[in-house]
């Protein structure tokens, strides 16, 4: 065990996975010999060459075209898109294509491909740039969601999605690139649909995706100083999702709040929130449902602007007070 990045587990996921399988290749736009946008796939066109690490043109819809194309023909691709904002380009490849074909053909047509995109604010990178859409995919049948909070489950999902024979959108925080965590060199697999308890607690549950499972931990150690315990969990699939643990935690818990980077109106968290409703642990509810999001308003490019717009950790902490009737 060895600690590494965030980005450097990505991409070890991926040249493990082209090392040991040919059929496996990535497209994107300017991911040889530039490395992406974000660094990640650097050094691999050296080792693999520009056939299996392929530049494209500035179309996302033609680099999704062409991924649901060669994975119907038996290749397994992985797309890089440059921002996840661009996945609207995309749309009708990934939506009405590579999410219906599988059914359409009765089974006998698979599109195992990943498309794997930066998502979300903190980088300064205005409205155009750091979107958190993920709601948009999980809404559609057909397509699988990963939202990976840290190195280690980042490489374990991807090796996951790369195995799976449908079709996933695989989100990495931009934030998330430098952070690092312990994660073993050889492969390994964490399965699509399976949450993970980030921190264990008695007093009340936090359901958080992707950057904001570190502010909920954050916000868990501040809380811990008050003597509330808190929960984490990190549901790390969207779909599909770990309904069971989610369900767990909060009927042990009686309380929960639901964290999400995305605009709160329409976002996954009033899934999550739905779910508890109509769960088991809805009998086990001793206050409301609190739901966390963006504002509704296009990502700021002033930094502070920026940070106001989505949950911080202050925002964790007064939604957990809250619900506890401590605000």
């Amino acid at each position: 065990m060895r600690e590494i990045t965030y980005s450097e587990a990505v991409r070890e996921a991926m040249e493990q996975e082209m090392r040991k399988n040919d059929d496996v290749f990535i497209l994107g736009e300017d991911i040889g010999v530039y490395g992406g946008a974000f660094g990640v796939t650097r050094g691999m066109i050296e080792e693999f060459g520009p056939e299996r690490v392929r530049n494209t043109p500035i179309s996302e819809s033609g680099i999704s075209g062409a991924a649901v194309g060669s994975a119907l023909t038996g290749m397994r691709p992985i797309v890089e898109l440059q921002f996840s904002d661009f996945i609207t380009i995309a749309m009708d490849q990934m939506v009405n294509q590579a999410a219906k074909l599988r059914y359409m053909y009765g089974g006998k047509a698979t599109v195992p491909m990943v498309l794997r995109t930066p998502s979300g604010s903190g980088t300064g990178a205005a409205a155009q740039h750091s979107q958190s859409l993920e709601a948009w995919v999980a809404h559609v049948p057909g397509l699988k969601v990963v939202q990976p909070s840290t190195a280690y489950d980042a490489k374990g999902l991807l090796k996951a999605a790369m195995d799976d024979d449908n079709p996933v959108v695989f989100y990495e925080h931009k934030v998330l690139y430098k952070t690092k965590s312990d994660v073993p060199e050889d492969q390994y697999s964490i399965p699509l649909g399976k949450a993970d308890i980030k921190r264990e607690g008695t007093d009340v549950t936090i359901v958080a995706t992707a950057v904001m499972v570190h502010r909920a931990l954050e916000a868990a150690e501040e809380l811990e100083k008050e003597g509330i315990s808190v929960e984490v969990v990190d549901p790390r699939t969207i779909v599909p999702l770990d309904e069971e643990t989610i369900v767990k935690s909060v009927s042990k818990t009686g309380r929960v709040v639901v964290a999400h980077e995305a605009v709160k109106r329409g976002g996954v968290g009033g899934e999550i929130a739905s779910m508890i409703a109509e769960s088991d642990a809805f009998d086990y509810l001793d206050a409301p449902i609190q739901r966390l999001g963006a504002l509704p308003v296009p990502v700021p490019y002033n930094p502070d602007l920026e940070k106001a717009s989505v949950p911080q950790v202050p925002d964790i902490v007064k939604s957990v007070k809250k619900t506890l009737n401590k605000a």
